[in-house]
């Protein structure tokens, strides 16, 4: 019922006289969940800043998939056949349907790891065409090192995923990398929906020494699940996204999506005022953030060294 009403919203609103400087822009995501959410509220704080608001110059349309690639698809093929202004989609699958719908209507995915990996652009300089965005791409080097500084005696690494997930498959690739030159294996558990989430987390048990959960969609939908298995094995729990780490995970070194969103907002408001989005450069998002749960250390059997502690940029208590 609520895509149904969301439907007619959009098609009467892009059916009603607009005035000159009257924008429409259409978000999609796989799925809600924080950091999603997060990067949708920062795109919409950025249109705001540049002037461009609800209810006055704007109107912002927004669908989740529910986590249905089937439904990504459908909502892609909505939005083209509406012609908003611009289309953001959140998320591999969501911009990997977009950009399949549509050769003419301006698209500016974000939360994308491997735009090339999932065939979104061919060029990140020169994407050419009809799209751009930004990526977020884990700083995976950078998540093995914290692994090792708060787990010094860890010698596996049990990566939790969606082998369905583009962006989950390249940075499986990226961590197999990073975990070999620190003498550190991967031990890979597939959850192909999030009912799925729980079991694979307790697959791991006794198998690999933490967990690792990447910017995975399908898993942090779902997070809960891995982090009742972690507590009650010990078993420590990390996330390659901040936002997770209110909820359970024990550590993560990331991005803030609501920036990622703004950063996204930006590049809107570009295309917005007249670039051409194929002349906007791919990048991929500022800024990273440690935080730290220290509730979660202690149902995790942890604790966190003095210079993690003084790293940190946000506790959880």
């Amino acid at each position: 019922m609520r895509s149904i009403l969301l439907a007619l919203a959009a098609t009467v609103a892009l059916s009603m006289p607009a005035r000159a400087d009257d924008v429409t822009v259409a978000v999609t995501a796989i799925v809600e969940h924080p950091a999603l959410d997060a990067v949708r509220d920062g795109v919409k704080d950025a249109l705001a800043a540049a002037g461009y608001k609800e209810g006055e110059n704007l109107t912002f349309l927004y669908e989740s998939a529910q986590g249905n690639p089937a439904t990504a698809a459908q909502i892609a093929r909505q939005f083209a056949g509406e012609g908003p202004d611009v289309i953001v989609p959140i998320s591999t699958p969501s911009a990997q349907a977009v950009v399949s719908s549509t050769r003419d209507i301006p698209v500016v995915f974000t939360a994308v790891s491997d735009p090339l990996g999932a065939q979104l652009v061919t060029d990140m300089e020169k994407p050419g065409a009809n799209v751009t965005g930004l990526s977020d791409m884990s700083p995976v080097a950078e998540h093995v090192a914290l692994i090792k500084e708060i787990v010094p005696a860890a010698k596996s690494i049990g990566f939790l995923y969606n082998s369905g997930e583009a962006n989950s498959v390249s940075l499986l690739a990226a961590l197999k990398a990073e975990a070999e030159k620190a003498g550190l294996t991967v031990v890979e558990s597939a959850a192909t929906k999030s009912a799925e989430v729980q079991g694979a987390a307790r697959a791991l048990v006794g198998r690999a020494d933490v967990i690792y959960v990447p910017t995975d969609n399908t898993i942090i939908s779902a997070l809960e699940g891995a982090v009742a298995v972690a507590e009650e094995a010990k078993l420590p729990l990390f996330t390659a996204d901040t936002d997770s780490v209110a909820r359970g995970s024990l550590a993560a070194l990331g991005f803030n999506y609501r920036d990622v969103g703004k950063q996204t907002g930006e590049v809107v408001v570009r295309i917005l005022k007249g670039e051409n989005p194929g002349d906007i450069p791919v990048r991929i998002a500022a800024g990273s953030d440690l935080v730290i749960n220290k509730a979660a250390a202690t149902k995790m059997g942890v604790t966190f060294p003095e210079s993690v502690l003084t790293r940190a940029n946000r506790v959880v208590e």
